[in-house]
């Protein structure tokens, strides 16, 4: 078990601190509306335009996830210390991971003024690399990994992340990830949806970082090293490949 006192959970209490501070006395906007049959009461609407009052988690839950705010940049900002703090206990399931990222993306982050861009980035780099060096994170790391991408519409800094950091944990990572995404990384697939457009992008820059970083770090792993390697040949070499 890690000490609380390790750097990368001292890193990501540190942000989600600063997210609260950051974000403090943020509403919803004053004419923002919502479907009372498919949402929620007027009175929990009006706890969104009401500063730094904690919600109940389904409330919560039901406030990320619309996808019909008004302004769904300002309902996040409500929300968000609160959220943050959920997220990195690991109230989300799993198979939710996408969507929270798409809800950041809903919201517009990467174009908020500079301070609370630069909170949000630093919360979702701290809890990336304190989910790659916990012994067992509270959401897995290849489900956080499409939390973040869908989140920053990118995989480059989280895999360079990834890459940097070495340390036993994340190589274990490495080991169940790689296993997980193999057979749609045969298939041509990338191995979870994208609400972005570039799926052929993101699943060749995947395969090609697995195939360069995988095998210094995966050696008592051959068989899914093979699985890597085919993955990352063009589809006709792949086929007449004698492993596959």
């Amino acid at each position: 078990m890690r000490s609380v006192d390790a750097p990368a959970r001292v890193r990501l209490d540190r942000a989600l601190d600063d997210l609260a501070v950051t974000f403090r006395g943020m509403t919803a906007r004053a004419d923002e509306t919502q479907c009372v049959c498919h949402w929620g009461s007027t009175e929990e609407l009006a706890l969104l335009k009401v500063p730094d009052v904690e919600l109940d988690p389904e409330l919560l839950r039901r406030t990320w996830g619309a996808p019909d705010w008004g302004d769904h940049g300002a309902v996040l900002r409500r929300v968000l210390p609160q959220f943050a703090r959920a997220l990195a206990g690991g109230a989300v399931p799993a198979y939710s991971v996408a969507e929270v990222g798409e809800s950041f993306a809903r919201g517009g982050w990467q174009g908020w003024p500079g301070r609370q861009r630069a909170a949000v980035w630093e919360f979702l780099h701290a809890w990336w690399a304190d989910s790659l060096t916990a012994p067992a994170p509270a959401i897995p790391v290849a489900d956080l990994l499409v939390l973040c991408a869908e989140a920053s519409a990118a995989l480059t800094p989280w895999l360079a992340a990834w890459e940097a950091l070495d340390h036993p944990a994340a190589d274990r990572h490495l080991a169940e990830a790689a296993a997980r995404w193999e057979y749609d990384l045969l298939t041509g697939e990338l191995p979870w949806y994208t609400s972005h457009d570039e799926e052929d992008a993101l699943r060749t820059e995947l395969t090609t970082w697995l195939a360069r970083y995988a095998p210094t770090r995966l050696r008592a792993h051959d068989p899914l090293l093979h699985g890597i390697r085919l993955a990352s040949l063009p589809i006709p070499a792949r086929w007449d490949d004698p492993r596959w």
